[in-house]
């Protein structure tokens, strides 16, 4: 279980992404959950995605600011992934 760093619930970590900061203080999504640096994770739900959007949420979290970019690949990876979801089940 991993806690949702924008709604603040806790989740299963297969229901989740990790999102990642790595020493060099770049911002980017972990899908195999492995990559070093400090992690925060998200939802695969495009409204929560949406809404870390709006809200710059990994701003504050990593406390650094993020291109407007990484929320857009946010936001179409956990669209991509929910679509997966849909179609295939849990299965990964």
């Amino acid at each position: 279980m991993r806690k949702d760093i924008v709604t603040g619930e806790m989740k299963p970590k297969k229901e989740l992404v990790r999102v990642v900061k790595n020493k060099e203080n770049e911002v980017s999504l972990d899908p195999t959950g492995k990559k070093a640096g400090r992690g925060a994770y998200i939802f695969l739900d495009v409204a929560i995605a949406k809404k870390a959007q709006a809200e710059r949420t990994f701003d504050k979290v990593f406390e650094t600011e993020i291109p407007a970019a990484f929320y857009t690949e946010l936001v179409e990876y956990v669209d991509h992934q929910a679509a997966r979801r849909e179609l295939f089940g849990n299965e990964k």
